[in-house]
């Protein structure tokens, strides 16, 4: 064997034992993160309902919740400032376009309201609102699009069986699920 490919075998056989006990050690970073903490950042909803956490509201309260917490970005009508789709109406959708889809034509479980509210509202405070809040904006939303009645509670038992009008326009990811 010449002289540069030994050199070459050796340097490199050198390399995978190093990096083996580099990689086996870890890089020593952060601090590990413990059961609890991943707990309070596991807030996923399926459509079915399960992780819905206790709470409840109606209309009336989310009524408001938006005029405290909402009308500041998305207007009295619902429709918004920045240009994202309205909250409330919607007719048929007869295009791609992001402002043909609305929560009333396009979501298909209303779950995933909930659980968009309670994760990303108010922007600028993303899970800030109490469970309680994020239902009474669900009920609110959902009754302005006529898909409950203006008395309706909303809450882990009663918002899974709300049928949302686009319910059967997506490929069902986890058909077990609802």
């Amino acid at each position: 064997m010449s002289t540069r490919r030994l050199f070459i075998c050796s340097t490199s056989l050198a390399f995978v034992l190093g990096g083996s006990v580099a990689f086996a050690e870890g890089p020593n970073l952060g601090t590990p993160i413990s059961p609890d903490d991943i707990a309070a950042w596991d807030i996923g909803i399926m459509p079915d309902g399960s992780g819905l956490p206790p709470g409840s509201g109606t209309p009336a309260q989310g009524q408001q919740i938006y005029a405290e917490k909402c009308v500041a970005c998305h207007g009295e009508d619902g429709k918004n400032k920045f240009g994202f789709s309205p909250l409330f109406g919607g007719g048929k959708i007869t295009d791609i376009s992001a402002a043909m889809k609305t929560i009333a034509n396009f979501w298909p479980y209303s779950t995933t309201l909930f659980d968009f509210i309670r994760r990303g509202m108010p922007w600028q405070q993303p899970r800030s609102l109490t469970n309680d809040e994020v239902y009474a904006l669900t009920a609110f939303i959902l009754a302005k699009n006529r898909l409950i009645g203006e008395t309706d509670t909303m809450n882990a038992e009663t918002l899974p069986k709300v049928r949302m009008p686009n319910h059967n326009g997506f490929i069902v990811r986890f058909p077990d699920k609802i």
